[in-house]
């Protein structure tokens, strides 16, 4: 591991192509949050003697205003382990134990916290991540398999005439394309959240890099030409992932577009053949979560797995470590 190579990439411009894999971890995705104000990437690539790249992870660094102090929060966000060459005979855990440990000793004094979520299997990492002063937070993840059966074979007949009545009405959602539609969007998405501050929503460059890129789609739903929800999903090896949404289920009740935009997304994702429909965020780990409950009616399967979290300030990790102790 002495001979290896470790460098953290800020600006796209002038960084080595990297190896094709999870587009949480691309190029692509770096540009786009290099792009968009109060987001800045941080791409860690290890590379042999030779100038072979091994692996890379990126982290993404956001910046939040609040209304009550610190007023400024600034945290890290790692979505899932890296991108990897299985065959560079190195072990897995080894690089990622490199990069982690950069990328944390990098950002250790900038931001409040680091988490680290969507690890492909509950266990990869433990004992790197344990050792880097992360502690795990039990968390539900949900998801669709779409190869084996249609999604309305997964579904109840109730649900179903649910979504076909919302159907028959005029509800309909299409692809976001022109700049109306992408204003509708982002004003709903906004509202929807203005009230969650837990859920951070990026600024609009960040969406319409993704509208305009090859990995993503916005989705807005409609009811005679008003936009009754909206969702931002993303594709990457093989699975679509539902990244964002929002809805008016108050004003427009009786056509369900909570559901209506979750099954319109997911059937787009059956009939251009993905694998699997992942949600990114289904709530906090309650037992007893409304949306989480939500989203399980559409057939997918619930999945324990682990949020893992690091704060820089030590007496609160080591707090928080004791609290979420296992």
């Amino acid at each position: 591991m002495s001979q290896l190579i470790t460098t953290i990439y800020t600006k796209s411009k002038g960084m080595p192509t990297l190896r094709q894999g999870s587009y949480f971890h691309s190029q692509e995705l770096m540009e786009v949050c290099e792009a968009a104000p109060r987001q800045r990437p941080y791409m860690v690539v290890i590379h042999d003697e030779t100038g072979r790249e091994l692996c890379h992870m990126l982290g993404i660094v956001r910046y939040r205003t609040l209304i009550l102090p610190p007023f400024l929060l600034i945290h890290c966000r790692i979505l899932g382990e890296g991108v990897y060459d299985e065959d560079c005979g190195y072990k897995k855990d080894e690089l990622f134990d490199r990069m982690l440990s950069a990328l944390t000793h990098k950002l250790n004094k900038r931001v409040l916290f680091m988490e680290m979520s969507n690890l492909s299997t509950k266990m990869f990492g433990y004992k790197v991540l344990r050792e880097n002063g992360y502690y795990p937070v039990n968390w539900m993840s949900i998801h669709n398999s779409l190869h084996r059966h249609a999604p309305e074979e997964r579904i109840t007949p109730k649900l179903q005439k649910r979504i076909d009545h919302a159907h028959e009405r005029g509800a309909k959602t299409e692809i976001v394309s022109n700049e109306h539609d992408f204003k509708a969007f982002s004003k709903l998405l906004r509202k929807h959240h203005i009230l969650k501050p837990k859920r951070y929503i990026p600024d609009d460059i960040f969406f319409r890099e993704l509208m305009e890129g090859q990995n993503g789609n916005l989705f807005i739903t409609k009811y005679h030409e008003k936009v009754i929800a909206c969702a931002a999903c993303v594709y990457s090896q093989g699975d679509a992932y539902l990244w964002y949404s929002a809805f008016r289920r108050k004003t427009f009740h009786a056509l369900h577009p909570d559901t209506i935009v979750v099954w319109d997304v997911m059937k787009h994702a059956y009939n251009e053949g993905y694998q699997h429909m992942r949600f990114m965020d289904v709530g906090l780990p309650f037992h007893k979560n409304p949306y989480r409950e939500f989203i399980l009616r559409f057939g997918g399967k619930e999945q324990s797995t682990y949020r893992w979290f690091r704060f820089s300030i030590r007496w609160v990790n080591k707090l928080l470590a004791w609290i979420y102790r296992e």
